[in-house]
């Protein structure tokens, strides 16, 4: 299948978010940026509706978006994060504020975490990185790798051809390194990557990471008690309607 037919299919093939709702004014913090100082919503838009509904294009695209979906399906507060796998402030915020942030919400079934790539021009490993956690996600092990990239982020970003460092990882978690060297050989993840890309950018994404929560556009590592307060808010606006019944 030619990428372009794979990209219109991996368009219409979707995280299963009803809606995103970005707000503009976002102060970027620590970040990798895509252009100097952009820290705002794109085109200055106040807020921003991202529908995003499942129709998948074809099986392998759903396996592998609902691969980087985690947490209680009913939930009605999402946490989604654009991310760059070669972004040292995504490595930051994985380091010093994921691990808490899934246990205190998603690990109860308040919040569904959903994962987006992001990546930068600015990182050449950052596309191939991509490349391998969609692929591991096509095994059933987006998340094992997600959290290995991550870790192992210095022993991979600097190389040239940073694919022996990858094929360690797969293998360290459970991986078919020669099933995922086909996954990516035939391209099969580029399409839902680059739909990755469309959609962060059409929610006003332009550093990395950039973490939506609820009607919040939140860019940049900031301290973990930020977000928490953020999820907290979403949590008492989704509940606020059924307390008022």
């Amino acid at each position: 299948m030619h990428l372009l037919s794979l990209r219109r299919n991996a368009l219409k093939s979707t995280l299963t978010i009803l809606a995103v709702v970005v707000v503009a004014g976002v102060i970027a913090a620590a970040a990798c940026n895509t252009s100097d100082g952009a820290t705002t919503t794109k085109g200055g838009v106040t807020a921003r509706n991202v529908a995003i509904t499942a129709a998948p294009g074809d099986s392998f695209s759903q396996k592998i978006d609902q691969a980087r979906i985690e947490g209680n399906p009913s939930a009605k507060v999402w946490m989604v994060m654009a991310s760059d796998f070669q972004c040292p402030y995504c490595k930051q915020f994985h380091d010093q504020s994921f691990a808490t942030l899934k246990h205190d919400y998603v690990d109860n079934g308040k919040v569904r975490i959903a994962f987006l790539n992001f990546p930068l021009e600015m990182h050449p490993n950052a596309f191939p990185a991509a490349q391998v956690a969609m692929c591991a996600g096509a095994q059933g092990k987006f998340w094992p790798m997600h959290d290995s990239l991550y870790t192992a982020q210095a022993r991979w970003a600097p190389r040239p051809n940073p694919r022996p460092v990858f094929d360690s990882l797969a293998t360290s978690i459970g991986i078919d390194t020669t099933t995922m060297a086909k996954c990516i050989g035939s391209h099969l993840p580029d399409a839902m990557i680059q739909a990755d890309i469309d959609r962060a950018e059409h929610a006003g994404v332009q550093s990395t990471p950039t973490i939506i929560i609820g009607n919040k556009l939140i860019a940049g590592a900031r301290p973990t008690d930020q977000f928490r307060q953020a999820l907290d808010d979403a949590l008492a606006a989704a509940a606020a309607p059924a307390a008022k019944q």
